[in-house]
């Protein structure tokens, strides 16, 4: 397996190590409903109110991080988005909470430009080939530091109190600053940005922007519609799914075991996969990851118990190891030179919309019909799946058509195309 990560550069393996670390102590998000229901006294529409808009701050963050990294630099612009991130958690226990409202959204802000610059920053530096193997040696990474940090997590605030929870986690996000500054070296970082940017404003114009290259990439754009569906359907794991769960007699330890399998099968499998199924056509792995993600909530239609629940969050994280590190891969291989960041961008929004749509519409679609929910989200999954399936087979012929039109040109017999040429 070592031999499929052989073309990942030294500096994708420490960036890892300190999305780590950095994972380890990012755990307020976790906990954060908690401790405005608790500590800070508010209600539980406060509360929910004060997330959501936190949750919006994500998402904003994820489409605008590209796009700053385009002009600025990747490195540059995850530097000062960490920097910014980190201060502002630290000082969250000294805040009031008319100030939360306006600090946890920037935080959360913060935080999104620094995912999607980070995957940017992936992209320019891995050559096209071994991206899915480094953002599954990243993603592995993460879930590593995500399946240690709940725990301790827990244990802090029982023990000492949330308040530490947030500058534990201003300080990693510190620390992630202060070792991406050393471990990746700035020239480098500015020239990949500078040659990806193409020398500035009048050579993006002249290429025509992002909107002229998605509408020369048509597979992208439904890709990403794609991914908005199926990260709607994704999120209700951590917003319905729990209740279903205590509405059918299980408590929140079999949520909390439930939700670490995910973990262990993700931090398991995802980097053999990453290297087993590196040359098939990446549509098709998306695809299949997508029917997966739609196969895991149909199980949960036989009703809540332990077996439908474990087999559920087996078929999710099965279909989450084969969608998101090969759809993150994928965009970054289709984006022009100039736009790489933009293009992460575009897919860390989408791929995190589900945090701001999906909690409202689960829960709406639950309270008024409970039956329905799961068979359509597992419907939803299953055709954002097949519709990729079906894009895969087509871009296939084409390129076995293209193979043999350029046979013919050539004066041979066309040999048949491999089966896993897809044009990416």
């Amino acid at each position: 397996m070592l031999k499929g990560f052989k073309d990942i550069p030294r500096v994708v393996w420490l960036l890892a190590a300190g999305v780590f670390v950095n994972a380890v102590v990012g755990f307020t998000f976790v906990f954060v409903f908690l401790y405005l229901t608790g500590p800070r006294g508010l209600g539980a529409a406060q509360a929910g109110l004060a997330t959501g808009i936190g949750g919006i701050g994500l998402v904003a963050g994820n489409f605008t991080g590209g796009w700053y990294g385009d002009r600025f630099g990747h490195r540059r612009v995850l530097l000062a988005a960490s920097a910014v991130g980190g201060l502002l958690l630290t000082t969250f226990p000294l805040l009031s909470n008319p100030a939360l409202y306006a600090a946890l959204p920037l935080a959360q802000y913060a935080s999104g430009v620094v995912r999607a610059s980070n995957a940017a920053l992936v992209a320019v530096t891995v050559p096209e080939g071994a991206r899915r193997q480094a953002f599954a040696v990243v993603r592995c990474a993460s879930n590593g530091g995500f399946t240690l940090g709940p725990p301790i997590g827990a244990l802090v605030a029982a023990g000492l109190s949330y308040d530490w929870l947030f500058v534990a986690d201003g300080v990693g996000t510190l620390f992630f600053a202060c070792w991406t500054a050393r471990v990746v070296p700035a020239r480098g970082a500015r020239g990949s940005a500078a040659a990806r940017a193409g020398g500035g404003a009048g050579a993006e114009a002249e290429r025509g922007g992002v909107l002229a290259a998605l509408r020369a990439r048509p597979t992208v754009p439904v890709l990403l519609a794609a991914i908005l569906v199926v990260d709607v359907v994704y999120r209700q794991q951590y917003s319905v799914f729990p209740v279903f769960l205590a509405d059918h007699g299980l408590d929140v330890r079999a949520f909390g075991l439930i939700i670490a399998l995910n973990g262990a099968v993700i931090l398991l499998l995802e980097l053999p996969a990453a290297v087993a199924l590196r040359a098939r056509p990446p549509l098709a792995v998306i695809g299949t990851g997508l029917v997966l993600v739609g196969a895991g909530y149909a199980a949960l239609i036989a009703g809540a118990g332990v077996a439908t629940a474990v087999t559920m969050m087996v078929l999710l994280s099965l279909g989450e190891i084969l969608y998101k590190t090969t759809a993150t891969a994928y965009v970054a291989d289709q984006a022009p030179d100039h736009a790489v960041g933009r293009f992460q961008s575009l897919y860390a929004g989408v791929s995190t919309g589900g945090v701001v749509l999906g909690p409202p519409l689960g829960g709406a679609l639950y309270a008024a019909a409970p039956g329905l929910l799961w068979p359509l989200c597992a419907l939803l999954a299953a055709g954002a799946g097949a519709l990729l399936l079906a894009l895969s087979r087509r871009e296939a012929r084409r390129a076995a058509r293209a193979a043999a039109h350029g046979a013919a040109a050539q004066g041979r017999t066309p040999t048949a195309a491999p089966a896993h040429a897809t044009g990416t």
